[in-house]
């Protein structure tokens, strides 16, 4: 188990000498306000064993943790100042720059799995014959990126599918009542859905498009505190690489965390990179594709450059 003595284990020197050293200088206490969703396992790790509260300590932060049911709704709250920090897919980001949010890109790592399922009794053999079906996806989500780019993948226009935008929680019910032809979704929904009787899985996102996610923080918070946003993205990036190597261990905590059954957060972390790395032109650039293919078909008003909200660790 992920125990006290093994977070302490992952936390840079620096971190672990000002762990042991006295507050009487201590700054006034300050707040990290933390979304996080179940399909972010470095985070859900970390919030189960106070990972980042053990980590910013030091620094006199208090960590306060907020869950969402997936990143649009979770950068909406950041665009209006009720949390500072949070992990989400390549699409609500732009969807919240073309919003004009002043948020910044922190960190990224490749995304976990995602996935075109077919519900029991749907006909399509390949991404061609969604032709005229019905597409389910979360709009602004890594989701929509996906769906948008199977479609492309398939030859087709994006009105030569019934594109059809819900919520994950709405989309389920729509899947398991065959309101809908095909469902994109990620892990651990994908997790849930793909190996119940007469679930297909029409294509894996490794065969359509690479995705990245991303931790995004408030521009605010991080010219005012640059060092706890380090800190927290050093912190999770151990978190991550602990648990690439620990994967039993870590689909027990985020069945813990969640209410996922273990197997199923197991399904999903043996096929998550867990690889947390700090904002480079690779990231930026593949941003900027995503950008781009939305506002090309006119989903997102203006023309974005990603890279006037990148932050680069440590400056």
């Amino acid at each position: 188990m992920f125990s006290r003595r093994s977070i302490l284990a992952l936390l840079p020197t620096a971190v672990l000498a000002s762990v042991l050293a006295a507050r009487a200088n201590a700054q006034p206490a300050r707040k990290l306000r933390v979304g996080f969703q179940k399909g972010e396992p470095s985070l859900v790790a970390a919030k189960q064993n106070r990972a980042l509260e053990t980590a910013l300590a030091p620094l006199d932060v208090e960590v306060e943790w907020l869950e969402f049911p997936f990143g649009p709704p979770m950068l909406e709250a950041m665009r209006v100042g009720s949390i500072d920090f949070g992990g989400v897919g390549d699409t609500p980001p732009v969807f919240a720059q073309a919003a004009h949010a002043d948020l910044l890109y922190v960190a990224g790592q490749p995304a976990g799995a995602s996935a075109i399922l077919l519900p029991p009794g749907s006909t399509p053999q390949t991404l061609h014959d969604l032709k005229g079906k019905k597409l389910a996806y979360a709009r602004g989500s890594s989701a929509h990126n996906l769906a948008i780019a199977a479609v492309e993948k398939a030859g087709l226009a994006w009105n030569d599918i019934v594109p059809v935008s819900l919520a994950p929680a709405d989309a389920a019910a729509a899947f398991e009542r065959g309101g809908i032809d095909a469902w994109s979704i990620w892990d651990p929904y994908f997790a849930m859905y793909e190996t119940r009787p007469g679930v297909r899985v029409l294509a894996n996102s490794t065969d359509i498009v690479a995705q990245n996610s991303f931790f995004i923080a408030t521009r605010s918070y991080v010219v005012a505190n640059p060092q706890v946003v380090t800190r927290a993205i050093e912190t999770l990036s151990n978190v991550g690489s602990w648990a690439a190597t620990h994967r039993a261990e870590v689909a027990n905590l985020l069945a813990a965390g969640t209410g996922v059954p273990a197997e199923v957060e197991l399904r999903a972390i043996n096929r998550a990179p867990l690889k947390i790395l700090p904002m480079n032109d690779a990231f930026a650039d593949s941003q900027q594709q995503v950008a781009d293919r939305f506002h090309a078909l006119g989903l997102i008003p203006t023309a974005i450059n990603v890279r006037t909200q990148v932050w680069h660790l440590g400056t």
